[in-house]
């Protein structure tokens, strides 16, 4: 394996990463006005991922900065091509961060309630707009052969791209919820348990048709057809199980399986698009691949070795982490936020 194609391979898998972790946090975010009743529920979910969210948006900064790094030319046509749709993204985690720290900070009911519909709207929004982002790559954009993109209303927002967002977004609240049957107790715990199984429900009807338009609106089957059967098949597998463990009151091994869930599905996306990294609807000649938009080989080099050598130190601290902080929360106490 070449060094370029080993940083999309890793800049994958910080994306998995990404959405594994931060996608429940999104998850609770959306559950503060979906499952809780009261102001004190809300407090105890935004608890729960108190000692984790700001670690775990962490990783979409460490892949945007990885594709900065490695892929320069890929980066240049996608963050001006997607600059709005990122700008809310970036709006929305710095709304969502400001939440956690203000919504506590006056003892008055209508500030509260201001800063946790923030907490709501800012946390449905960006995997809502990243499904949007990923879903829009893989079905193409007008990228010309300078490598610039010109894209209109109807590239970014199709049918293919809003049911990737609805997709992602569904997926993120059914792995949330399973955060929540997990770190909780009492009340919260059974609602959210008992709305995990209905979500799942959905969400085996919103893949099937996501993967039917995938088949028909992009090549991503064409071009990798076994990985990509193999990887739906998984998905399915994944959310069955996360059914069957929910009916089980398995809550560790259900959000286990939601979070595989996702990963699964982000893999299934940089699996499509290798080895391009951007495709364009004008002319597959013009696309963006490993090959034509990657740095060089030194700096590649440079890189792979900082990454080996920082790599084991953030991953152990992410687990001791979430060693530390693994008992539940009630609303007996740790009401901080």
């Amino acid at each position: 394996m070449e060094l370029n194609e080993l940083w999309f391979v890793l800049i994958a898998v910080v994306f998995i990463g990404f959405f594994f972790l931060e996608g429940f946090d999104f998850g609770v975010g959306m559950s503060t006005r979906l499952v809780a009743r009261n102001q004190i529920e809300r407090t105890v979910m935004v608890n729960t991922i108190g000692p984790f969210w700001d670690a775990n948006e962490v990783w979409l900064l460490t892949g945007g900065g990885a594709i900065f790094a490695a892929f320069p030319h890929w980066y240049a046509t996608m963050f001006s091509g997607y600059y709005l749709p990122l700008l809310a993204v970036l709006l929305c985690l710095i709304g969502r961060g400001v939440s956690f720290e203000f919504r506590r900070k006056v003892e008055n009911p209508r500030w509260t309630n201001v800063w946790d519909w923030v907490i709501f709207i800012s946390s449905l929004l960006p995997p809502f707009l990243l499904g949007v982002l990923f879903t829009s790559m893989l079905r193409g954009m007008p990228i010309k052969g300078d490598m610039n993109m010109e894209a209109g209303f109807t590239d970014f927002i199709n049918v293919y791209s809003l049911w990737g967002g609805l997709t992602v977004t569904l997926l993120c609240f059914l792995h949330g919820l399973n955060f929540l049957s997990l770190k909780t107790e009492d009340d919260i715990r059974k609602r959210a348990a008992v709305l995990a199984k209905k979500v799942t429900f959905v969400i085996f009807g919103v893949l099937a048709v996501f993967v039917g338009l995938s088949w028909f609106m992009t090549d991503i089957f064409e071009v990798r057809l076994n990985p990509e059967l193999i990887l739906v098949g998984l998905i399915l597998l994944v959310y069955g199980l996360t059914y069957y463990f929910n009916l089980k009151k398995r809550e560790g091994l259900s959000f286990a399986m939601s979070g595989l869930g996702l990963a699964f599905t982000v893999a299934a996306i940089f699996v499509g698009l290798f080895p391009r990294v951007m495709i364009s609807s004008i002319d597959k000649a013009f696309d963006l691949t490993v090959y034509n938009a990657a740095s060089g080989d030194y700096s590649l080099k440079i890189m792979t070795i900082v990454a080996v050598t920082v790599l084991p130190f953030v991953l152990g601290y992410t687990i001791w982490s979430y060693y530390v902080f693994r008992k539940r929360v009630t609303d007996k106490e740790h009401l901080t936020y």
